[in-house]
């Protein structure tokens, strides 16, 4: 049968796909811009129709709203969040989703182990002559999720770029597949304000020519890149593929040269951002998009001499104990790879982590900087991993220094209102002896 013959026979609708799937069910997907939404809002359609009950859907960064994480369709689907974005965080705040703990370098193994999984849904760039569809803007989990799940159900749109190193699947092992023409999720630019831009230039001076980055995304990590336009022979090994590297290659700062592993290509696991960075990656053989666990192993991220990481934070306390996740039990979102990208940094020759971010929130009337982590907070990166906090009023590096001398550097960086009280409360905690 020809190529085109078996894809004319496996061609349905999201409303076709969503009623091939049955009671009980574990469906997966993998994550951001790769969760197929016209498939998931059927699927949402018929949970809240009751037409369909059990289902379990494990799936991670929702980037758009989707019907299957709402409360209609709890009757018939209880998500699992593997990362959160608004739609999977409401909906654990309201007792209808469940969170799975992980660092994200671990969740292939995760998934290996899961038991059996009825179904992997994706979204992919169209099929090409050889017959097959790249997952474009994820290396992620889906190696795995495409070798385990007994069906493959794909969601084809034309605006996916394809990535010529991510996972691939044939014609011939889909289930069945829909055509489904929309814009990919867009990250709109970050309003970088004088907090960020100061916060970036402390860390780019830390960065020497030749360096790889790690950067998040936002406007501490826009920033950053901003400042950086100026280096030379940058290298990209990255979680997260953003505008600001994009950027970097562009204007010839960053070149990959000098990286020790994959040199003059740019390494992520996942994309996300404008159009602009869609349009890199598509058909390009200076980008590589790998499995997470090779992108996010910490021995890999060591192996890079100068390895610079950034990441960001929402409370970090005396003890030098980061939460990036939640706001006291609150949950927000999850531990994603800014624990292995810290511990690899660190392992580097030369190499520098920095959990940034700006000194208060809530329009200046609560310190990050606290005495000890809110009540019910997760801590994100240990006291024995993390190596600099940044704001704007300096860099504290806390690797290798006593708690009180953490405490110090810390109260330093702090907001000036605040400072005499974390003092006060340091020496209450005999932190500050």
């Amino acid at each position: 049968m020809s190529l085109g013959s078996e894809y004319g026979r496996r061609r349905t609708t999201p409303d076709g796909i969503a009623a091939q799937i049955r009671d009980g069910w574990t469906v997966c997907t993998d994550i951001a811009a790769s969760v197929p939404p016209a498939i998931l809002e059927a699927l949402g359609d018929r949970a809240a129709a009751g037409e369909v009950e059990r289902v379990t859907l494990h799936t991670m960064l929702d980037l758009r709203p989707m019907s299957c994480l709402g409360a209609e369709a709890a009757r018939g689907i209880t998500p699992v969040s593997w990362f959160s974005g608004a739609g999977l965080r409401a909906g654990v705040e309201e007792g209808r989703i469940d969170v799975m703990p992980c660092y994200y370098r671990d969740m292939p193994g995760l998934f290996q182990g899961l038991g059996k999984i009825d179904a992997f849904c994706a979204a992919v760039s169209p099929m090409d002559r050889h017959g097959y569809f790249s997952m474009g803007v994820v290396g992620s989990v889906s190696e795995v999720l495409l070798q385990k799940a007994e069906r493959i159900y794909l969601e084809v749109n034309p605006r996916m770029p394809r990535a010529l190193s991510a996972p691939m699947v044939h014609i011939s092992r889909v289930t069945a597949l829909c055509e489904h023409d929309a814009p990919l999720p867009i990250s709109p630019p970050p309003v970088i304000d004088q907090v960020s831009r100061t916060i970036g230039g402390l860390i780019a001076e830390e960065v020497p020519n030749g360096a790889t980055l790690q950067l998040g995304i936002g406007a501490v990590p826009e920033a950053v890149g901003l400042d950086l336009r100026d280096k030379h022979d940058l290298g990209i090994h990255t979680e997260l593929f953003t505008d600001s590297m994009v950027e970097l290659i562009a204007c010839g700062a960053a070149t990959n040269q000098r990286k020790p592993l994959h040199r003059g290509r740019s390494v992520a696991t996942l994309a996300f951002g404008s159009q602009r960075v869609y349009d890199y990656i598509d058909d390009n053989p200076a980008f590589l998009m790998l499995p997470v666990d090779q992108v996010n192993d910490p021995a890999v991220i060591a192996r890079h001499p100068d390895f610079i990481s950034v990441n960001a934070a929402l409370e970090v306390d005396l003890f030098g104990q980061v939460c990036a996740e939640s706001v006291g039990p609150r949950h927000v979102s999850g531990s994603g790879g800014q624990a292995d990208y810290v511990r690899g940094a660190i392992q580097s020759p030369g190499g520098k982590s920095f959990i940034a971010f700006p000194s208060t929130a809530k329009g200046g009337t609560v310190s990050r900087i606290k005495p000890t982590l809110t009540t019910g907070a997760v801590v994100t990166t240990s006291k024995n991993d993390v190596d600099y906090i940044v704001t704007e009023y300096g860099l504290a590096k806390l690797r290798g220094r006593t708690l009180a001398q953490r405490a110090r550097a810390l109260i330093a960086i702090a907001h000036p209102d605040f400072r005499e009280e974390l003092t006060y409360q340091a020496k209450r905690q005999n932190i500050i002896i």
